[in-house]
């Protein structure tokens, strides 16, 4: 191999498949000849999706647990929205498993305990809230891929804490923060700024939720982890 294996944590409402093998990603990597490792997130994909919020309490064991089994290998990382999140809290608690990651879709609002429950009742019930567009918008993209409706729901309503600027300041990894000028994430730059070793990119009219297949992403990504296919 021609690096460290790469590891994919998916957003919310997606899965493995839909967010790193249907765009490409997994192809473009393996052409670059490095492992991908890749994993579904309870509630999500092949995984076990239990109805009871107290199940996704430790959500981000799923993500530490991909980690391999040698305490001294690291991994390279990519991580999309809710799975940049989990992917960043893991990468503070073990920050030398890690030599370089890539968040997309993650912004300020790792650092807010933002209002679920407008989004959680809309996948439950269906995408019929013109007041709240963006609950609109996860219904809409929730409703594919043989997803559970209960399941994502009780995700959302898991017990979590935001981020914080001390606990990212223990990521010894190199990091590049991307986000879409359009994405409700943003701004980016207090988490950027609260990373040690982050750089951002920022891509012009783009939004959160055709980030992970936006070329300039995927193109961006590759070449910050040393993976540009040969």
């Amino acid at each position: 191999m021609a690096g460290p294996p790469v590891l994919l944590v998916h957003g919310f409402a997606s899965s493995f498949d839909r967010n790193w093998r249907e765009p490409g990603w997994v192809d473009l990597l393996s052409d670059a000849r490095r492992e991908v490792v890749g994993i579904d997130l309870l509630g999500h994909g092949s995984a076990d999706k239990p109805h009871d919020p107290e199940a996704y309490r430790d959500l981000d064991l799923d993500v530490e647990s991909a980690l391999p089994d040698e305490p001294t290998e690291q991994v390279d990382a990519i991580g999309f929205s809710m799975g940049a999140l989990l992917l960043l809290r893991v990468a503070a608690r073990h920050p030398t498993r890690f030599r370089k990651i890539v968040v997309g879709g993650l912004g300020a609002n790792a650092f807010a305990a933002s209002d679920i429950e407008p989004v959680a009742a809309a996948i439950e019930s269906g995408p019929a809230d013109e007041s709240h567009p963006i609950a609109r918008l996860f219904a809409q993209f929730a409703a594919g891929s043989s997803n559970d409706p209960a399941a994502l729901a009780a995700c959302l309503r898991r017990p979590w804490e935001p981020l914080t600027p001390g606990e990212l300041s223990a990521v010894e990894a190199e990091v590049l923060v991307v986000l879409g000028d359009k994405d409700f994430a943003g701004p980016a730059d207090p988490l950027v700024d609260a990373i040690p070793k982050a750089r951002l990119l920022v891509l012009p009219g783009l939004d959160h939720f055709a980030t992970p297949r936006e070329f300039k992403f995927i193109d961006a990504a590759l070449e910050f982890l040393d993976a540009v296919p040969t």
